[in-house]
C-alpha cells in the first residue's frame, strides 16, 4: 500500500512540472517559426520586408537595422555576416538561448523563473543600445553598418 501512495505522489508532482514547460515550449515554437520564416524568405531580396522607417526618413541606422539580415545569416550558419549585419541582434539571440535554457531547467525542477532586473540593469542595457546606435552611425563605425 505504501508503494501505491509513493507512485501517486510522484505522478502528482510530475504533472505540474510538465505543465510548467508549456509556456517555454510555446515561446520556443513561436521563435522557431519566426526564424524559419526569416530563414526561408531572404531579407536581402527587396520587397519581402518593409524598410526601417527611421532609416527611410533620416538615413540613420536604428539598433534593429539589419536584424532580419542578421537572423537570416545566423540561421544559415554565416556567423560573421550575422555579426556584421547586426552584432547586438546576435548577442540577443545568444542571450535568449541562455535565458530560455535556464527557464526550462527551472520549470522542469518545479521552480519559477525569476528575473530581478533593477534600474541599473535596464539603464545599462539602454546605454549599450544607445552607444551601439550612435557608433554605427558615425564614420568610423562602418563595421557596424548593416
Amino acid at each position: 500500500m505504501r508503494g501505491v501512495n509513493a507512485d501517486v505522489n510522484a505522478d502528482t508532482q510530475r504533472a505540474p512540472r510538465l505543465s510548467g514547460l508549456a509556456v517555454p515550449g510555446g515561446i520556443l515554437a513561436a521563435v522557431a517559426g519566426a526564424f524559419a520564416y526569416v530563414g526561408t524568405v531572404d531579407p536581402n531580396q527587396p520587397g519581402h520586408y518593409p524598410v526601417c522607417p527611421l532609416y527611410r526618413i533620416t538615413g540613420l541606422y536604428c539598433p534593429g537595422c539589419g536584424g532580419l539580415r542578421s537572423a537570416h545569416a545566423f540561421i544559415h550558419g554565416d556567423f560573421l555576416a550575422a555579426l556584421q549585419d547586426n552584432a547586438m541582434a546576435v548577442v540577443g539571440y545568444l542571450g535568449f538561448a541562455v535565458l530560455w535554457t535556464v527557464w526550462v531547467v527551472r520549470a522542469a525542477r518545479g521552480r519559477p523563473l525569476r528575473l530581478a532586473l533593477g534600474p541599473v540593469h535596464l539603464w545599462t542595457l539602454g546605454t549599450l543600445l544607445l552607444v551601439f546606435t550612435v557608433v554605427r552611425n558615425l564614420p568610423f563605425g562602418g563595421l557596424l553598418h548593416p
